[in-house]
């Protein structure tokens, strides 16, 4: 059994569930977060878990959070930022409400935990932060401008703080998943793409058609339907060994990666054009 702690955001469903539940088999202190966990029942039993609510846009249920995880275990040596939401829709569909709300959660949010979990690395002279961006944080795909926007912030964040404060020895990595059941196609914002204008709706309605049917086969990787847990497997990789700041999972994921290094800008945004953007308006 060995001692250490990791606090985890997001851990109601997918990616976040899945990881509280593989440190916790690896003999991990876990701090599974959630917004409303007097709901959760599966990792309610779990030996040395410990479940709180976290809400990433309530900075002081952040601060709770903080002094309850060093009050059971005294210190947090893993944070997971895996809380955030997803959006989809052409940008001219996104009301200005909207956009700030999925940046306080996806960024703000993240930055707001990741500030409160510092001071107790620091002290420990140790620590590994490590964030879950996405697929979209390293290609900008149609009808995610808002959301690429806002992961390709956290990929710059990650890749700023492991510079800031490695002298410190704490690590931050950012792991960029693919298409996975919980990814962000699977339940669009009808509100937003209700928006806009006649020509501007139309246009969605067949970038969503497009869309959808595109995720459906990236997340049918190898023949099989992408199991979040590979993502969790991941996080738990990043978390014991020594992974570089970027990292991707999911095949689908690995191989937009190599072909964006092989492929010059222009031949890259005219794969992305002819496989998922509409011939016409």
């Amino acid at each position: 059994m060995n001692n250490k702690t990791v606090l985890i955001t997001g851990c109601s469903s997918g990616f976040g569930k899945q990881t509280a539940k593989l440190f916790q088999s690896k003999g991990w202190n876990v701090i599974a977060t959630m917004r409303s966990p007097k709901k959760e029942t599966e990792l309610a039993g779990l030996e040395n878990t410990l479940l709180c609510r976290l809400d990433v846009t309530d900075p002081q249920s952040i601060k709770e959070v903080v002094d309850k995880s060093l009050d059971a275990f005294g210190r947090i040596d893993v944070l997971v930022n895996n809380a955030g939401i997803s959006g989809a829709g052409v940008f001219e569909q996104w009301d200005e409400g909207s956009i700030h709300g999925l940046f306080d959660t996806n960024v703000f949010g993240l930055m707001r935990v990741t500030k409160a979990v510092l001071p107790v690395m620091r002290r420990q002279r140790e620590g590994t932060i490590i964030n879950i961006s996405s697929l979209a944080a390293l290609i900008a795909f149609p009808f995610a401008s808002v959301y690429s926007s806002a992961k390709f912030a956290v990929e710059g964040l990650t890749e700023a703080l492991a510079l800031e404060y490695a002298p410190f020895n704490i690590s931050v990595k950012a792991i960029a998943p693919g298409s996975y059941e919980t990814s962000l196609y699977t339940s669009m914002d009808e509100g937003i793409l209700a928006n806009g204008d006649d020509q501007i709706r139309a246009y969605s309605a067949k970038l969503a058609t497009k869309m959808n049917d595109n995720v459906t086969q990236m997340a049918q990787q190898g023949g099989e339907t992408s199991d979040p847990r590979e993502v969790a497997e991941k996080v738990y990789e990043c978390a014991t060994e020594d992974r570089p700041i970027h990292n991707v999972c999911g095949r689908d994921a690995e191989s937009f990666l190599q072909m964006k290094k092989s492929l010059s800008e222009q031949e890259m945004s005219q794969f992305i054009s002819d496989q998922l953007v509409p011939k016409d308006a």
